[in-house]
This record gives C-alpha cells, structure tokens and sequence, in this order.
C-alpha cells in the first residue's frame, strides 16, 4: 500500500478500538502493535499483571496501554479494554484481538469493514469457514465438542465459539459485562450477545499457531481444559 492508502484507512478506522489482553508476550507484542498499527490507530492493551515488562515494551510500540495489578485473567482483561475504549464517545466499534500474534489484522480490518454495513452488530471470527488454518486431528474434535456445547447452552449457530477475534459495535460493547474472568469468558460473551438479541455472523479468518503461541497456551490441553471449564461452570 502507498502512504497515501495507509493514511485512509487509519482516518477510517479512527472510531475502532482493538483491544489486546496481554500476559508475557514480550517477544511478540512490539511486532503485533506494529502490524496492527498499519490499519487501525487505536490499540488498547491491557497488561494483565504481566511480570516481563509486556506493558511498557506495547507502550513504547504505541499502544494506549492499561495495566492490571495482577493477573486478573483474558476475560477480565478484555472487560477493561472494552470499558476504556467506552471511555471515548467517538469509538463506535470494538475487536478483541490476541496478543500472542497468532491473528491477522487483514481480517480484523475485514471485520469491521461488515459491521460499517449496519446490516449486523457482531462480526466472529472463524477458523472453519476456509481451510487455511492448520490443525490436528484431536484439537479439531475437541474444539467441535466444544462449540456443540456453546451453541446447544446459547442458542447461537456459530461454526467457532472460541475464537478470540472478534468484531462488535458500541452497543453490544455497552451491554457485555464479562464476570468470567478465565477462559470460559469466551462462551460468556457468546452467551450474552444471544440473550441481548443481537444480530451476528461470521467471517472466515486464518490463526496461526506458532511454537511460541503453543507455548502461550494454544496446545491440545489448554482446548481440553476450556472443554472442562465449560462444563463444570
């Protein structure tokens, strides 16, 4: 893209807010800021508690940064970026968007891109709409069962309930209120959009599971653990 291309879409996105939970990533979150930055000028993350200096190293990159005092956990830190990008009366639109550098900021300028057409209020990123995401055989079961689960508890057709790129506007933004603060956050906002009667669709994204993002928390175990906290909770 030219300068002059970049500088559009930054003075479009202007009312969009990506918001990054961040735990550790200090290897990876200055290169995640830098490409999202290209697309979108508003990027909060919320270093939650991390004990590597991730905070200071996105603010140098040029994040809004908030910090937690200790590790509350992704849901709670997701909370806290969705209520300080509420902060601002001119932000209209709100991502989630993994620290771990495992989403692309392609798709998440694609999703905001569907809710400027006003035709629905939330945009979920898929990972089994196309086939450019690569997994096993047993982290694709677990995953399945686990969506079963969600849509059956919800009452939401989704193909990928846990996906943390997500798209919404400033309504739903104003209604989500997540108390999970682990991983079972991910069905909780699933579960509060259906109750809110907000319309949704997906859009097909490619995650990209790196040996750093495996060791983040991406593993087979770490699916199987959500799996359990779903049901348990």
């Amino acid at each position: 893209m030219t300068n002059t291309e970049d500088s559009s879409i930054l003075r479009e996105n202007n009312d969009t807010v990506i918001v990054v939970p961040v735990f550790s990533e200090s290897q990876v979150i200055a290169s995640v800021i830098s490409d999202l930055s290209q697309y979108f000028p508003n990027i909060y993350c919320v270093d939650d508690g991390s004990p590597d200096g991730s905070g200071e190293i996105a603010k140098k990159a040029g994040a809004h940064v908030v910090w937690h005092p200790m590790n509350f956990g992704q849901g709670a830190a997701i909370q806290t970026g969705i209520e300080a990008g509420l902060e601002n009366p001119e932000i209209k639109y709100f991502v989630t968007f993994d620290g771990d550098g495992q989403h692309s900021p392609i798709d998440a300028l694609e999703m905001i891109r569907t809710l400027r057409t006003g035709e629905v209020d939330v945009v979920f990123g898929s990972r089994f709409l196309d086939e450019r995401t690569e997994l096993t055989a047993a982290k694709r079961i677990v995953l399945k069962t686990a969506i079963s689960y969600t849509n059956a508890l919800t009452g939401l057709k989704l193909t990928d309930a846990h996906n943390g790129l997500r798209a919404f506007n400033r309504k739903v933004a104003e209604y989500v209120n997540l108390q999970q603060n682990g991983m079972a956050h991910a069905t909780e906002i699933v579960n509060q959009i259906s109750k809110g009667g907000f319309q949704y669709c997906e859009r097909p994204v490619h995650i990209v599971y790196t040996d750093y993002s495996k060791a983040k928390g991406q593993s087979l175990w770490n699916s199987v653990n959500i799996l359990f906290d779903l049901i348990l909770r």
